[in-house]
Formats: structure tokens, sequence, C-alpha cells
């Protein structure tokens, strides 16, 4: 009766860790006195002067990047899923490459290399005696939609290659045998069944957009979260801040409203019955230039996605190789590995105690923890910064001599805290993929054998969890890596990250400094993404 307190105690101290930074967002609608008043003041300028302006460019920058991934990723999905050609099986891992490269890292490739000073238009000018700007400025709206569709097109590929793979080339190679053409099969068999992972991937690529923080504040575009940044540090008002917060939480929930229901179809219209690999539903052969077409169809993507800012980012790097810091840039990896190793071990560990809870016990506290942990993922940085900080300023002004400020500013367990709240989902969907892999029928035998619950986990699961653990863990070190909104706000001083520095290094336009970061942040990300890709080999076998 006593652990079965402690256990329930537990699992709600989780949801409230969990809840926290969105339940404190929702409440800055609450009147909150002379703090509020202003808050309602500033909130109503802004609704007068920039506020329609982040609605309007958010929404414009959605449209752009909502088709630019399905138009590139569905493109790339059809044709190394339907259509053989030379190159293909090479094509299928490398189309996913761009998932290493962070948006802000690309940002700064192609800013360094496009810009009115760049190599690009200074070479242009020398050559042809041109005068001014002979290429578009790519700090605009135009050069961060190019900038998120070539880094999160590979959301759409992933989905819908796998949808495509389970019964498309079957269900098309029937559709030919009927007298189907080509075009008809392509259009009307192949793209409807990728609808729902297409909207899915579409979905989950749009949330990566409104989260971000570093492509938009380097571009200079009026999103929300920069509205958000603004308000918090330009303006000195939380209260605001966390207010346009929530405008922001509120997309992101349609969004993943849509990814669920898409998901949910996609349940319905996929199939392993069917083994696309079969002899008589094989990828049709391309020949002459329709193969050539395909080529380009694939190479283009990895080229501006992944090639170009990698051979970008290294000009600079190797022309200042010797004006380096070296010290400062092992400092900053080590904070790095320091906040991720800490993060990727307690996300890990609070995976297996929620997968356990739920798989022997799936009572109501359960299995509202495992739900809410699951959605820490979709809250953008800037909500989270907001949502625990927030809470510090209201206890700071009731009792001045609490520490609790200092704890979560000036040490790292506020950004851990945030990593984990946003990290945990990671490490979850893992956990339970391995969890779904053992038969309950071995929890029985161990029951029968007089194991208790530490025992069943220790002695069966253990064992059998090591890859998926192993995979978790990877997966959260790697995001943790890489985030950057949260990070730049919550890190205690002189703790800066290889996220960090290649953002301040980058918009003081020191650029050259700033590679060596930002490609240390993309060989790490190759590592999942080798992973990813073996996976998808094995699977197709």
């Amino acid at each position: 009766m006593l652990f079965r307190r402690f256990r329930q105690l537990l699992l709600l101290t989780l949801t409230l860790a969990f809840m926290l930074p969105v339940l404190t967002v929702l409440a800055s609608w609450l009147p909150w006195g002379d703090s509020g008043a202003a808050a309602a003041q500033i909130l109503h300028e802004m609704s007068r002067t920039v506020l329609p302006d982040y609605i309007w460019t958010t929404v414009r920058l959605c449209a752009m990047v909502g088709a630019g991934v399905i138009l590139v990723g569905l493109s790339a999905a059809v044709t190394v899923t339907l259509f053989d050609f030379p190159g293909r099986r090479v094509f299928e891992w490398a189309l996913l490459l761009p998932l290493a490269m962070p948006a802000y890292v690309v940002a700064y490739a192609y800013t360094d290399f496009l810009q009115y000073s760049g190599p690009l238009q200074t070479f242009l000018r020398s050559s042809f005696g041109l005068q001014g700007r002979v290429l578009p400025e790519i700090r605009s709206l135009g050069g961060a939609a190019w900038v998120f569709i070539f880094s999160l097109y590979p959301y759409v590929y992933l989905l819908a290659r796998t949808a495509l793979g389970e019964s498309a080339t079957h269900l098309m190679e029937a559709a030919r045998l009927m007298g189907a053409s080509m075009r008809r099969r392509v259009l009307e068999v192949a793209l409807p069944l990728a609808r729902p992972a297409v909207a899915a991937g579409a979905a989950l690529a749009l949330m990566e957009t409104l989260a971000d923080f570093g492509v938009s504040s380097y571009f200079g575009i009026q999103t929300f979260t920069a509205g958000i940044y603004k308000a918090w540090l330009s303006m000195d008002n939380r209260i605001a801040a966390a207010q346009l917060a929530t405008m922001l939480l509120a997309l992101v929930a349609l969004l993943l409203w849509l990814e669920h229901r898409s998901q949910r179809r996609l349940r319905f219209v996929t199939t392993r019955g069917a083994r696309a690999n079969a002899m008589d539903a094989r990828p049709l052969l391309l020949r002459g230039r329709q193969k050539w077409l395909a080529w380009g169809l694939c190479s283009v993507p990895v080229l501006i996605g992944f090639v170009l800012p990698v051979l970008f980012m290294l000009r600079p790097l190797v022309a200042d190789w010797q004006a380096l810091s070296w010290p400062l840039f092992l400092g900053w990896a080590l904070n790095s590995l320091r906040l991720g190793a800490i993060s990727a071990v307690l996300a890990v560990a609070l995976a297996l105690f929620l997968a356990f809870n739920l798989r022997r016990r799936p009572d109501l506290p359960a299995r509202v923890a495992v739900q809410l942990a699951g959605l820490g993922y979709a809250v953008p940085g800037a909500v989270l910064v907001v949502g625990l900080l927030l809470p510090v300023g209201w206890l700071q002004t009731l009792a001045p001599q609490s520490s609790v400020g200092f704890i979560l500013t000036a040490t790292s367990f506020g950004l851990v805290w945030a990593y984990l709240v946003r990290f945990c989902a990671v490490a979850l969907q893992s956990v339970q993929s391995g969890y779904a892999r053992i038969p309950s029928s071995f929890d029985d035998s161990a029951r029968i054998l007089g194991t208790g619950d530490m025992g069943l986990l220790r002695l069966v699961h253990w064992p059998l969890l090591k890859r998926s653990t192993a995979a978790a863990a990877l997966l959260v070190f790697v995001d943790v890596m890489k985030e950057l909104p949260a990070t730049l706000v919550l890190r205690p001083f002189n703790s800066d990250t290889l996220a960090v520095v290649a953002y301040q290094l980058a918009r003081d336009e020191r650029l050259g400094e700033a590679a060596l970061p930002s490609l240390a942040l993309v060989l790490v990300g190759l590592i999942p993404v080798v992973l990813l890709s073996r996976t998808l080999r094995a699977s197709s076998h």
C-alpha cells in the first residue's frame, strides 16, 4: 500500500513537471493586478502594430514551407519507391541527410555564400562588370522558406516513402494489368495512398517551423517566436510574452491534432499483407531521359539541403584555420556533451519508469503521465522558456529571499528540466516500441516464479530493452546538442554550448568562426541519420 502511494505521488510529480510550462503560459490570461494591466496594455498596442505582422508573416511562412516540403518530399518519395534508376539505392538514404543539418546552420551557410559581400556576388560583379546587388536578399521571408523547405522535407519523404513502400508498387502493378497508364497509376493509386503520410509529415515540418528561433531571429523575420523574445527581453513584460506564447501553442496544438489524425488514417491505408518487393511488383525501370529526370529530382534536394551548406561552411573554416580558438571550442563542446549526456540519461530513466508503470499497472495516473510526456516534444522551446521563468518571477516577487530563481537560472537545473519536458517524448517513444516487442507472457511467467517488479525490470525487461534504450539515449543526446531557444536563455553564465556559440558568432557576422561549431553539430546529427537509414534498408529487405 505504501509503495502504491509512493508510485502515485511520483507519477503526479512527473505530471506536474511536464505540465507546469503549459499551465503557466495559460495562466498568464488570468488577472494579475498591475502586471496584468500592463500586459493587457502592451498586448493591445501590439494588436494595433506588430501582432498582425506576426500572424501574417507566420501564416505566409507556414504556407510556403508546407507547400515546399510536400512538393520536394513527395516527389523524392515517389521517385525512389516506384521507379528504378541509376543511384536509386544511394538516394534512398542520401535524401535523409538534411535531417542532420539544423535549420539555423543552413541559414548561416547560405548567408555567408550568397549575401552582398559573399564570394558568389563578388565573383559575378567582378566577372561581368555588374553593380549593386546581383542576387535577391537571402535574409528575407523567401530565404527563410527556402532554408526550412530543404531542411525539413525529409519528414514528408520518410513517412511518404514508408506508406508507399507498403503497398503502392503492388497496387500499381495491378492497375497496370488493368490497362491504366503510368500517369493514372501515380495520380489515382500512389498519391491517394500517400496522402495521410504526407499530411502527417507536413504537420511535423510546420511544427518545427513554428518552434524555430535561430532562422527567424537571424533573418529578421517577424514570427511569433521572435515576438515572444521581443516582448520578454525588449519590452520587459513576461505576461505579454506568455500571452503571445499561448497563441503559438494554439497553432502547434492545431498541427498536432492534424498529425495525429493523419497518423490514424495512415494505419488504415497501409497493409503489410502485400509485399512491395514481390517479383510481380518491383519498381518500374526507367530509361533514357526519364532516368536522368529521376536522378535530378533526387539529387537537387540533397545538394541544396546538405552538400552545398557543408561546402559553404568548409570554405571559411579552411581560410581561417589558424585563427580558430581551439581551447574555447573544446570548452563549448564539453558543455554540450555534458548537458547532452545528463539529459539523455535522465530522459531514458524517466521513459523506462513511465513505460514500465504503464505496462504493469495501466491505471489513470500512469496513462495521464505517459500522454503528457509524449506531448512535450510539440511544445516549442520559446514556450518552455516563458513557462519555466514566469513562475520564478512571481515567486521572487512574493519571496525575494528565495533561492529558486538562482537554482533555475544560475545552474543547469532549469535547462535540464526544459530538455526533459521537450525531449522525454523522444526517449519514451523508443522505449515503448521496445516494450511492444516483449510478449506479456514473459511477465506472467516471471510472476509465477515469484519475481517482483524490480526483478522483472532488471532480469527480464532490461536485457531485451538495451538496444531501444541506447537508441533513445542517442536521439535525446543529439536533440539536446542542437537545441537553441531554451539553451540561449536558460544556460548558466560562462557555459555556452555549440548551438549558442554558432548563433552568437553568426549574429555578429563572424561566419568563419561560426563554421566550426556548426559543422560539429552536423557531424553529431549524422549519427541518428545513419542509424535510421540502416533501419530502413533492413526493413525493406
